[in-house]
Order: structure tokens, then sequence, then C-alpha cells
């Protein structure tokens, strides 16, 4: 098995034309049973306090890598923010509550800062008005063969809109190192 690199420097970037199965096997992370029970309860289908937009771990990475986003902490406010508001049911009480629970509860690499809660509220946001399909019912393990392109044509996401979303991000703060791998208009082949 080839190396993987650390959590914190593996992004998929924007690429089109990989298929989903060969960017999720170069994909650093842990087990789902390394995920603390506190992640669970909120993020996990299975948990009754499941909020909207709950996937499995599985689904979860494919997300990452649909929508071009690392590991670090504020990329996973990206990706739990749109998923969250593309599931199409998510109330401002439950957004409150997974920002909350996300900067007092949540430890370790899951811990959200003030900012990472505001890359959250705009994902969520964008995940709502975007016209996305909710992400968490899509059947991931179906598109494992397909490219990363297709997956995102399925879901009814463009590689413009990312980039509008991750410009909007960036005027937010672009020094950050989440920020700073993000790519730009000119930079990405549009698939």
């Amino acid at each position: 098995m080839a190396d993987r690199p650390p959590l914190s420097g593996w992004s998929p970037g924007l690429d089109g034309d990989v298929a989903l199965r060969d960017a999720y096997a170069g994909m650093p992370g842990d087990p789902a049973l390394a995920i603390p029970w506190y992640v669970r309860a909120l993020e996990n289908p299975a948990s009754p306090l499941a909020l909207p937009g709950a996937i499995d771990l599985f689904g979860h990475d494919c997300i990452h890598i649909v929508l071009g986003r690392g590991m670090l902490p504020q990329d996973e406010a990206f990706v739990i923010g749109v998923t969250m508001g593309a599931s199409g049911t998510l109330t401002r009480w439950q957004e409150v509550l997974y920002q909350w629970c996300s900067r007092l509860v949540y430890r370790g690499p899951y811990h959200l800062t003030g900012f990472d809660c505001r890359v959250f509220a705009l994902a969520a946001d964008f995940g709502r008005r975007s016209g996305i399909r909710p992400l968490h019912q899509v059947a991931w393990a179906d598109w494992q063969d397909r490219s990363v392109a297709e997956v995102r044509a399925h879901v009814g996401l463009t590689v413009d809109a990312l980039l509008g979303a991750f410009d909007r991000e960036r005027a937010l703060r672009p020094d950050t190192p989440a920020a700073r791998r993000l790519p730009h208009g000119g930079a990405v082949q549009r698939r």
C-alpha cells in the first residue's frame, strides 16, 4: 500500500478526471471506530441525535473529494456545512447547535474555531442555495468507478459554483492554510 500523506497535507483539488475510487484510495484518515462518540452523536445517521445531512464516514470522505476539500478543520467545516445545508431540512437552531458543539464539546482535530464556524455557516448557505441534491442521500458506493466530474454532475455541482464559494470563503480570511491552497478560477480545468 502506498504511503498516504498526513491529514493536514492532503487535499484532492478539483481534478474531475480521476475516478472517485482512486481519489478515495489516496485519502488519509482514521477508521470509523476512531471517531469520538460526541462526533458520532451528531453526524452519524444511526444516532437518534443526528443532525440533518448526517452520513456515514465513507460517504463523508467521498464528499470531501467531490467538494475538493482537504482535512484541516476549516475544510471539515466547509464539507459539513455544505452537506447539512444541501439536506434541505437544516434549521437555524440546528446550525447554531452544531456550531456550539463543534466549538465547546468537540476536541482535537474535530474542534472548530470561531472562524471555522463562519466557514461552516457560509458553506451551509451555499449548500442551501446551490440547488445540489442532498449529499447524504447519494449512494456513494455506486459511483466509485465514475470520474469525480461525473459524480459532481450527478449531484448538480459545478466547478464554477465551488470556485465562487471558495472565493467567498477566501475573502473572509485569505491567510489560513486551507484558504491558501484553495484553487482560483483560472487555475483549474472546469470539469
